[in-house]
Parts: C-alpha cells; structure tokens; sequence
C-alpha cells in the first residue's frame, strides 16, 4: 500500500472513529462522546454494533501494516470496552469516557509517523492528527 492508499485509509479510519467516540458536543463543556455510548443503550445489539464498528476500524489498521504488539493494544482497548460495555448503565458511562477508537487512532497514526516520516508532515498539514484534538 502506497503513502496515498495509506493516507486514505487512515482518514476513513478517522472518520469512523470520531463519529464512534467523539461527534457530539455537550454545550458548555468541552466533553464529546460519539454513537458508540448511545448505540450500547440498545440492549444485546448496541453492544455488538458497536463492537462491530471498532473491529472494522482494526481491519483496516492491519491493512496500512500496524504492528503485532500495536494491534494486541488495539484488540486490547476493544475488548475492555466491549466486556464492560455490557454493564447497564455503567458501561454506557464507560464507553462515554474510554474512547477506545480514538485510543487507537493514535496507536496508528504514531506508529505511521514513526515509519513514514514524510508521512507526518502530510498528516499534520492536514491537521488531522487526533493528538492534535
């Protein structure tokens, strides 16, 4: 995969990832959550939607090459956030504040920087590194 296939997919897994864990404000507060605390008050399915998503957004990290102790933590940080997810209303409150899809955005985008490094200075003339939120 080239620097543009590269970058293209890590904007895809950018998008995904705010709109799971940070796409809503609450006014007032500089507090964001995203659908993935909303979708886990589904019973049973919200949970696995959500799981879901997160698992998407690892596919396509193993895509760009995430290292294997990379993507252990990524696994890692989708796996906590589904096993205590399914606790009602706590593990709503969980997911609000873990953001394991954000957590492993920046798994990525630091290893990407630190093997490409004319990479970085693509991404953060963007201004899309999630460091930089």
């Amino acid at each position: 995969m080239d620097t543009t296939e590269r970058l293209a997919t890590l904007n895809r897994i950018r998008k995904l990832s705010r709109l799971m864990d940070t796409s809503i404000g609450i006014p007032g507060t500089r507090f964001r959550f995203g659908l993935d605390p909303i979708l886990g008050l589904v019973p049973g399915a919200g949970d696995l939607v959500s799981t879901a998503f997160s698992a998407y957004i690892i596919y396509l990290a193993t895509r760009v090459g995430i290292p294997n102790q990379d993507l252990r933590q990524m696994i890692f940080n989708v796996g906590l956030e589904a096993v205590v997810g399914t606790v009602p209303l706590i593990g709503d409150l969980f997911d609000a504040v873990y953001k394991s899809n954000i957590r492993n955005l920046a798994i990525l985008e630091k290893h990407l920087t630190a093997v490409e490094p004319e990479f970085s200075k693509v991404a953060f003339e963007e201004g899309n590194l999630a460091s930089s939120n």
